[in-house]
This record gives structure tokens, sequence and C-alpha cells, in this order.
């Protein structure tokens, strides 16, 4: 187990932390070695609002994934999501020395660096930059431009900002937990690795992924990611619309939408009946199933048309042949898959990620709920972007992770004293095990 390459994603959610410790087994399938949760009581829509609460869940989780799977945990793939979140597209181009020579990885590598400079709004910075479409000499639809020959490269770029304070206080969280964070992913493009088959995205496809607070949206076409979005509500708005809306507890209120809510009202039998126990004596107040869906369904509503709006907005609405994938703790809602196909009129699943899954034994993590987590497992071993994967094997080095470099600086220190001690007389030897 020593050679093999261990990922451990923690998805930093709304209403739960959880920790996956993962690795590949001989088939390329994720084997899950161990998993942690603990109650998120520190974030609110993503963003982390209270820094001790949040440290206290992550160290929680971490400890449980790592008893579990007897790994000491020390490097972890972590999700942002939230509000803040911004994705726009643009144009970059870059004139190359010779229209002879062939476009090479280097030029592509530095066409997409050329993005990470573009200027963004204040207090925003860039998480992902990824490419579209390439053009090589005004010829366009190119998708991928190693090899050809041109002067002029060009390409589209969906570039995803996040606002600097929520990445600062993830980062100040995990790393008062002891942590390192080796890669920052955008939530849906984890929920999208975890849950979506290559034939869905190349034919195309949203991903509607509906966690506690927020509710992500990535649209994929021609296997390449086209538009993300984040939706302001999610699970926990029909939590507290249930409380309001009838007037208990915000435990009972999750309690009746679990075990008995509906999306569709229609689908609730006018004559169920819940009973819940009263409060000090009080007593017991009866719950209507058809009322309790009906507060369901106004919100969901609300939902799924924001969610189609977005689809709409990325201009790939006529072009989904794979229609929508829902996932999350809230795709898990009775009746939920024929409201999305009733209001968008397109084809609809739910989103299960055991796309990837090899055996496990905790069969827990096969929920909807725990996409995120197996996403940000499988993106530590698997870039988002397909080509750049590619590009990596084609120049026979993998650019290493910043921690790796961390983890190697005791060795170079040591490296250091001995040629300082020995004046030069060893520095042929231990040069190259100084190139860290």
């Amino acid at each position: 187990m020593e050679n093999e390459k261990i990922v451990v994603g923690l998805d930093i959610g709304t209403t739960k932390i959880c920790a996956i410790v993962g690795r590949k087994n001989e088939f390329g399938k994720l084997e899950v070695l161990g998993m942690g949760k603990a109650e998120s009581e520190g974030v609110i829509k993503g963003i982390v609002t209270n820094i001790d609460k949040t440290v206290f869940a992550i160290e929680k989780a971490v400890k449980e994934a790592s008893d579990m799977s007897g790994i000491d945990i020390g490097v972890v793939n972590v999700g942002i999501a939230g509000q803040h979140i911004r994705s726009s597209i643009h144009h970059g181009g870059i004139t190359r020395m010779s229209k002879d020579d062939e476009v090479s990885i280097e030029d592509v590598n530095r066409l997409t660096e050329d993005m990470y400079r573009i200027v963004i709004p204040p207090g925003s910075e860039i998480i992902h930059v990824m490419p579209q479409d390439y053009i090589v000499d005004y010829e366009e639809g190119i998708k991928d431009p190693v090899g050809m020959s041109g002067v002029k490269l060009e390409a589209d770029f969906h570039i995803i900002t996040a606002q600097t304070s929520a990445i600062n206080n993830i980062n100040k969280c995990v790393r008062r937990a002891g942590l390192e964070i080796d890669d920052l992913i955008l939530e849906p493009l984890a929920s999208s690795l975890a849950v979506l088959s290559e034939e869905e995205k190349e034919a195309g496809v949203c991903l509607i992924d509906i966690g506690g607070g927020t509710t992500d949206i990535a649209v994929f076409h021609d296997s390449i990611i086209r538009h993300t979005a984040v939706i302001p509500f999610g699970g926990n708005i029909l939590t507290n619309d249930i409380q309001h809306g009838l007037m208990v507890m915000a435990k009972q209120a999750e309690q009746l939408k679990t075990r008995f809510g509906k999306a569709i009202a229609e689908e609730a039998s006018p004559n169920e009946i819940v009973s819940i126990p009263g409060i000090r004596n009080r007593t017991a107040k009866e719950i209507s199933v058809k009322n309790l869906s009906s507060i369901i369904q106004a919100r969901m509503e609300e939902i799924i048309e924001m969610a189609h709006t977005e689809i709409i907005n990325s201009g790939f609405e006529n072009r989904l042949a794979g229609g929508i994938v829902i996932t999350g703790g809230g795709s898990q809602l009775s009746c939920l898959k024929q409201l999305v196909e009733y209001m968008t009129g397109m084809d609809a699943r739910i989103g299960y990620p055991n796309e990837h899954l090899g055996k496990s034994k905790l069969e827990a993590v096969k929920s909807p709920m725990y996409a995120t987590s197996v996403g940000l497992v499988l993106s530590g071993f698997r870039s988002l972007d397909e080509r750049e994967e590619r590009y990596k094997e084609a120049k026979g080095s993998q650019k290493p992770a910043k921690v790796k470099k961390e983890k190697m600086n005791p060795a170079s220190d040591f490296f250091s004293s001995i040629l300082n001690k020995t004046k030069g007389l060893l520095i042929d030897d231990l040069d190259g095990k100084n190139e860290y």
C-alpha cells in the first residue's frame, strides 16, 4: 500500500462535512478505504461563517476516516461552492514564432497560463481555467490543436472565479485542522466526475446537484464543460419552509421532509395524516401529508425553474441529448425526477456515485448525498479536462503537487547541510537530488 496513491476528498458542505479516503484497484475503479462525517454548523450556503466550529467538524470527520482506513491523512482535495462563484467565457490567443513548427503542448499551456492573468473583479480569484474550442489560423472548432501547423493559436476559455475571502477561510480551516490542500475544486465539477458517464458528457447533459445550502449546475457538451452556476437554495430551505408553514420544530421538519415529503403534492394521499408529539405536555399535532407536499412542491418548482433558466442561459438547451442528472442529498426527495421532467421537458435520472466505484465495504458511499465527496477523491486521480491529462502523459512528466514540494523540504535541507559541512566535496553526487 505504501507505493499506491491514496487520495482524500474533503467536502465542506452546509449540512455535513465529509472526508473519504480512496485508492484505485487493479481494475482502475475507486475503492473507498474509509469515510468520516460530522455535522456542519459553521457553514451557511457553502460559505464558512464560523472558523472554530468548521475546524472542529473537519477534525472529527478526518479522524473518523483516518481510523477506519488506517491511513494517516495529511493532504486533502477540497470542494468549494457558494453564491459567490462566477463563471464566464473569455477569448485568448498567442502568436507563435514559426508557422512551420507544429503546435506543441508548451504552446497550449502558455495560452492557458495567460488566461490566469486576465483582469477580474477585485476580491476574486480564478480557480479553474477550462479551454472550450481552439482556433488555429482562423480555423475554428478544433478540440485538440497539438500537432497542427499555424502561427496564431486562439481559444475560448470557461473561467470560474471565487471570492478571495471565501477561499482564504477554507484554507484557514483546513490548515488549522492540521491538513494541507492539494487542490481546490468547484463542487459541481467534482460531482460530475462521480455520477456522469463519458457518453452523457459527449451527448450533452446537465448536472443538478441539490445540496443543503446550494444547488450547483454544470452543463457538458462534446465532453467539455460549457457552463456552471450556483443557485443559493438547497434542501435546507425546504426544511425552513416546512418549519414555518406547519409550525413545527426544525428537527421535526427535517424528518417530515425526508420520510413523508413528496415533490408532487398530487402523489400524496389526502387522507394520510402524520402525528407529531406536542411540546411540553401539549397535545399531539396532526400534519396532512398533502399539505406538507404542497409546501415542498412550491419551493422545488422555484429551484427547478432557476436551474432551467441556467440551462437556457448556457445556450445548450436544445443540444442536451443526455437530459438532466439530479444528484446530491436533495435528489432523494420522492417524485423529484417526475417534477423535473414535467417542468423542463427533458429526460432526467437520479445520479448515484457508483459510475467509477469498485467493491466497497461502505454501502452508504453509493448514496447521491456523497456524490461530491466521491468526486473530490476521483479528481485527485484524474484531471477535470481530459485533454490536459493527455498532454501530461505525452510530456512524460506530471506536474508535481504543491504539497509534495513541501514534504520534500526536510530532505532538501538535510542535503544542504551535508553540502555545507563537506565544503563542496559532495556537490557532484548530490546535485541531482536537490532539484525539488
